[in-house]
């Protein structure tokens, strides 16, 4: 890989690296010959997130044996967006391409991504083709993105994952974006720049199996939906409303009963499953406005996004 000659490099290539060691020199020498001839002049920055493994100690060597190779560690783990994030902070740039580590992403693919852009726009998104996928995991994932593009009011494409391609206008607005729960694809939605997509093939992994849980998706959801949208409390008051409705009309047809046919208002198994289902409905309504409250409460504490432990460079100040 060359290093960059200028002092802006023309494509950076931002890359959250966890839990990657086995694939990072795959990873640069796939990047290498995939952007020479596009550019000489671009940057690969690895913002490493405390995964355990030896992949620090393998960026330092890939950054000594070439200065285009830029590397950053965080103080601990602070997730995926956050390296994100922090790679376009750090990075200077006329293009910036967001990919992930584990080579899914195809290096090969950057130049359908960049000469798309320079046809006039500020983001060009992959569209990554998953017929390599099971059925199964296609039709969850499929109605997992519906559900979750219902409740944070978002239009999210469950095609379109991190990797894209962004001009300088768009790094420098999203670099404006403070809020702590933090989702690269919603916030680049959120700008509303001139996009395209293109279909790209998503490869299969390097090595290895994805660190993604489904717990950390499920927690990465209830972030998303709690930080870009109201809805589950607007659910709250129409599910508060319905209940009283729905109480308030078997409430008359108890007493009608009682009147009309001298039937004798009795009961109890019935009366108590109902206050345990008020309670419940009650507890659950509460337990959202806590959370709100809660994520609210995180984000005024005004605490920085990430910290950066080490890095392979010296940084602009302007850029931490």
């Amino acid at each position: 890989m060359s290093a960059s000659s200028l002092a802006t490099p023309h494509i950076s290539i931002v890359v959250p690296v966890y839990k990657a060691q086995s694939c990072l020199h795959e990873l640069c020498r796939r990047l290498t010959a995939a952007l020479e001839p596009l550019s000489p002049d671009f940057e690969v920055i690895l913002v490493e997130d405390c995964g355990g493994d030896r992949s620090w100690q393998i960026i330092e060597e890939l950054s000594k044996a070439d200065p285009g190779v830029k590397g950053l560690q965080f103080s601990r783990n602070f997730g995926q967006h956050y390296g994100i994030t922090a790679g376009l902070d750090y990075c200077k740039v006329d293009w910036a391409v967001v990919m992930d580590c584990d080579l899914q992403d195809a290096p090969e693919e950057i130049p359908l991504l960049y000469r798309k852009a320079r046809e006039g726009f500020d983001i060009v998104i992959a569209h990554r083709n998953d017929s390599k996928q099971s059925f199964l995991k296609r039709a969850t994932a499929r109605v997992f993105y519906w559900l979750f593009s219902y409740l944070a009011d978002l239009k999210y494409d469950h095609r379109a994952g991190n990797f894209r391609i962004m001009s300088r206008k768009a790094v420098k607005s999203f670099r404006l974006f403070k809020e702590e729960l933090r989702f690269f694809g919603a916030l680049v939605n959120w700008m509303g720049f001139e996009t395209a997509y293109v279909d790209v093939q998503h490869a299969v992994r390097y090595e290895g199996k994805s660190t993604y849980t489904y717990r950390k998706l499920y927690e990465l959801a209830v972030d998303t939906i709690l930080a870009y949208s109201d809805k589950p409390l607007k659910l709250a008051v129409k599910l508060g409303f319905c209940v009283t409705a729905l109480s308030f009309a078997y409430g008359t047809y108890i007493v009608f009963k009682a009147l009309v046919y001298g039937i004798p208002i009795s009961g109890w198994a019935s009366l108590i499953v109902s206050i345990y289902f008020l309670g419940g409905v009650t507890i659950a309504i509460l337990g959202v406005i806590g959370v709100y409250l809660g994520k609210t409460f995180d984000q005024t504490k005004g605490r920085p996004l990430y910290l950066v432990d080490k890095t392979t460079l010296n940084i602009n100040a302007e850029n931490s």
